[in-house]
């Protein structure tokens, strides 16, 4: 596609889908952000059509309630795979094609835009990113690679060392290793010195990660890991340390990207670290100090930092960068989420609320940003 919209396009009204839900264990946490983002595009200036993927891959027509995406007391949300199935059909432009089991197949129109508000494996993780640019549509956010990278904390790590980016000491566990050799990995895992935090390599949103003390509790701590991810991160628990993390945008054109008020999680003592419960649950008591309570040389070298992550894995269009800010002064990096949630509680929209920017105008301008960008090399 061209890197921007052609005269016939511009006489209409961009036409977004919003994509999310999608086969992995973020699927609520995908739908919770979805609700948010259809609340927030003015209809005036876009026509958005909703298209969810349910546990099992199916697309479909989803319903534009934002209501109906929101976390209640007792259920998390879903997409209804019952509902008439969607594909994405690329001939002489790319459209929606909606199939109903008593019904001719019918077109919702071009797509100049998709928004994959997918969280964790097979969305976030370069795979819709590649199935977008096999057909030649635009899309919010990261291309293949850097969605790829960010996705995997073991090679998100190793690019990061490799450009002199600081990272907490660390080992990764195989499926294979772990089967062939698990006292090898408990030597290695003790060799960073306990305690130690054990998650997914490829997961988010806290889901299936664990403290660990000692050996005993390692196994057990895996096999939750593994649960999620056949390959499971180790790494040593930045005990003291303040968690603070910053929002990047894409600056326009050749511009530097745009970093925001560097902000802080102070997590209740009922939980030991930032879990599921923390992030998302309403009538858990996390708070987030936006902007965080820091001298400013340590928020200017945060600031730094996140542009420096997101043009070393080569993002584009926003990221989060998770910060330790440690006891004696050192920042290090502990992840970069390249598509990063945005729930009412989330904290990126928070912080470029406080940077200036609100949701409304948030959204619109990664949507801007997407338009403006072709598919392809670049």
């Amino acid at each position: 596609m061209n890197s921007s919209l052609t005269p016939q396009e511009t006489s209409r009204k961009p036409r977004v889908a919003v994509v999310f839900g999608g086969r992995s264990s973020e699927h609520a946490i995908s739908c919770v952000t979805a609700g948010s983002v259809l609340r927030a595009i003015d209809p005036a200036e876009y026509d958005v059509v909703p298209v969810g993927i349910s546990h099992e891959g199916r697309w479909v027509l989803e319903s534009a309630d934002p209501e109906r995406l929101a976390i209640t007391a007792d259920t998390l949300p879903e997409v209804d795979a019952s509902r008439a199935a969607v594909t994405l059909a690329n001939d002489s432009s790319t459209r929606l094609v909606v199939h109903e089991p008593t019904a001719v197949p019918r077109t919702l129109g071009e797509v100049d835009v998709v928004f994959p508000l997918l969280h964790g494996p097979w969305g976030e993780d370069g795979t819709i990113q590649g199935l977008l640019e096999m057909a030649g549509v635009r899309y919010v956010g990261s291309g293949v690679l850097a969605s790829a990278v960010g996705m995997d904390k073991h090679y998100m790590k190793l690019v990061f060392q490799a450009n002199g980016l600081p990272v907490l000491p660390y080992t990764v566990i195989t499926s294979r290793e772990w089967a062939r050799d698990p006292a090898a990995c408990h030597e290695t895992v003790k060799s960073l010195g306990y305690p130690v935090f054990v998650k997914p390599c490829r997961g988010g949103s806290s889901i299936g990660i664990s403290k660990v003390y000692d050996a005993h509790e390692l196994d057990a701590a895996v096999e939750a890991a593994r649960q999620h991810d056949p390959k499971v991160l180790v790494e040593v628990a930045a005990e003291g340390g303040r968690e603070v993390e910053c929002g990047v945008l894409q600056g326009f054109g050749d511009s530097a990207p745009d970093t925001s008020v560097v902000a802080e999680i102070q997590v209740d003592g009922a939980h030991e670290f930032y879990d599921f419960a923390a992030k998302y649950l309403p009538e858990e008591q996390t708070r987030l100090d936006v902007p965080a309570d820091l001298p400013e040389e340590v928020s200017d070298r945060i600031r730094e930092l996140s542009a420096a992550a997101f043009d070393v894995l080569s993002c584009e269009g926003l990221a989060r960068v998770d910060f330790f800010v440690l006891p004696d002064g050192r920042v290090v990096i502990n992840e970069i989420n390249t598509m990063p949630g945005f729930t009412p509680s989330s904290m990126f929209p928070r912080m470029w609320q406080a940077s200036g920017l609100d949701y409304p105008a948030l959204v619109d301008r990664l949507l801007q940003l997407a338009l403006q960008r072709g598919t392809g090399l670049r």
